[in-house]
């Protein structure tokens, strides 16, 4: 079942998406060669701590899952697409960094993702990163009422496969609300004018991953969470809750 928010859900949604990037800004900030991937976590915590926030991904566990998730955020790093576990792994010049991270506040989740080069960074990996950002845009975008989800997929799948990227099969976006995870589920490729209509207070993850080798093939690693991509070649996974409006398209994890 999809929850339609009143605008006052809204505003308070607005307040947690304001935490989530302020958590993402502070990663981003500390990120250097030599930095761990656990120490860039205990960056996150404390700005949910700060903020009074609960994180909806500490000891997350889906059916899938082996084992529950360990940590506020999930960082993964050139080959890895996304869920990677933030453990001793220093990063290097030149890493490609995804960072994913939400919180809960005041009973209304969160959900955003940024990618990075750490150092300098290689033209190749620019340009997918940036990629990432326009597809991103290109779904938001999309995102106004009359619309439905497949309008939202075939923008991101266009940009993506547009620029010659491969796109994770089974992984997308979804609806935000008193859960990170609800329905719908928003794909990154799809058919224009097919799937749910979007209406106004309808809340949505909306979250391209990019596979830079141009194939969809990927593997799920030994530690039962992160999610590589097959030919080794880099990923970039951008990501922001949106909220649907009669007024257009509101980013609530923006800073």
């Amino acid at each position: 079942m999809v929850e339609i928010k009143t605008d006052k859900a809204l505003q308070e949604m607005r307040v947690t998406g304001r935490v989530v990037a302020e958590a993402l800004a502070a990663v981003r900030a500390e990120a250097a060669p030599g930095v761990t991937l656990r120490e860039l976590d205990r960056v996150a915590r404390d700005v949910l701590a700060a903020a009074g926030a609960a994180s909806p991904f500490l000891d997350y566990r889906p059916d899938w899952a082996p084992v529950p998730f360990p940590a506020v955020m999930c960082a993964s790093v050139n080959d890895a697409i996304v869920h990677g576990i933030p453990g001793d792994h220093r990063l290097a010049d030149g890493d490609l960094v995804s960072i994913d991270c939400g919180a809960i506040l005041g009973g209304w989740a969160g959900d955003a993702a940024i990618s990075f080069t750490v150092g300098r960074a290689r033209p190749a990996d620019t340009r997918l990163i940036d990629t990432a950002y326009a597809a991103l845009e290109a779904g938001i975008g999309a995102a106004v009422v009359g619309n439905r989800i497949g309008d939202i997929a075939h923008a991101i799948g266009r940009v993506c496969r547009g620029a010659g990227y491969g796109i994770p099969d089974g992984f997308g976006g979804h609806g935000v609300g008193r859960t990170m995870h609800e329905d719908p589920g928003v794909p990154n490729e799809g058919r224009p004018g097919r799937g749910m209509p979007l209406r106004h207070g309808m809340v949505i993850a909306i979250e391209p991953m990019l596979i830079g080798g141009g194939g969809d093939d990927h593997y799920t690693a030994r530690d039962g969470w992160t999610i590589r991509t097959m030919d080794g070649s880099r990923a970039a996974h951008t990501e922001h809750t949106v909220a649907i409006t009669d007024d257009g398209p509101r980013i609530l994890t923006a800073l």
